[in-house]
């Protein structure tokens, strides 16, 4: 798994460690395999910095004074920071490495970590971010299309993705199946799509996860 060349060039990793031997060498390494690297001492000089922008992932201790790497985990995703987190500790066990799993951690590493594992987990984790990024900016570009339907045009979209026939939306909205011919040919052209397929994969993209009922405007 490996990341375009144009993220893996301007990717930032941030390393959170407050053992001050440990995060110095863990930077030197990333910074020789060509990261940009920034290092905090602890949770809340990491959240005193502005939100990241750009591609990178967090390297987090999980045992440290104050808040710890799972309370930084958390505030994180409050935050929004959009960043994969890869675990780092000496300490952990199988509850603290299923919590952090659960809420989203791209890898949970126990120290010493070997070089190879650690920079695959970065590539990966990098993959990762790249890979949502792109589906997030996919979503916009489609709410984008969508938007530009007329409230007609939309109800028959709405048809259609069910499986609904021309003659049967037509009948359901009270206008004839020419119009309603005319009105897909509309759909189709300003959601850029070249089939149904298409069109049902685009309206589902649009709807929030796990909901029925019509995409979102």
């Amino acid at each position: 798994m490996t990341p375009s060349r144009e993220v893996a060039a301007s990717a930032v990793i941030h390393v959170v460690d407050d053992d001050d031997a440990f995060r110095a060498a863990i930077a030197r390494l990333l910074r020789v395999a060509g990261y940009e690297v920034k290092d905090y001492r602890s949770a809340g000089d990491y959240l005193v910095d502005a939100p990241p922008d750009g591609p990178g992932c967090l390297l987090l201790d999980l045992h440290m004074p104050g808040p710890d790497g799972l309370e930084l985990q958390e505030a994180v995703l409050r935050r929004g920071d959009g960043l994969p987190i890869i675990f780092l500790t000496g300490h952990g066990d199988v509850r603290q490495s299923v919590r952090a799993m659960r809420q989203g951690a791209a890898d949970f590493l126990v120290k010493p970590v070997n070089r190879e594992e650690l920079l695959a987990a970065i590539r990966a984790a990098l993959q990762r971010q790249e890979r949502e990024l792109s589906t997030s900016r996919w979503r916009r570009d489609l709410a984008e299309r969508y938007a530009t339907l007329t409230p007609r045009e939309k109800q028959v979209l709405e048809g259609v993705v069910t499986g609904a026939l021309n003659k049967q939306i037509a009948a359901l909205l009270g206008t004839s199946e020419r119009t309603i011919k005319a009105h897909r040919a509309k759909i189709m052209l300003k959601m850029r799509v070249d089939s149904v397929a298409e069109l049902v994969h685009a309206s589902a993209a649009l709807r929030p996860r796990g909901a029925g009922g019509k995409p979102v405007d």
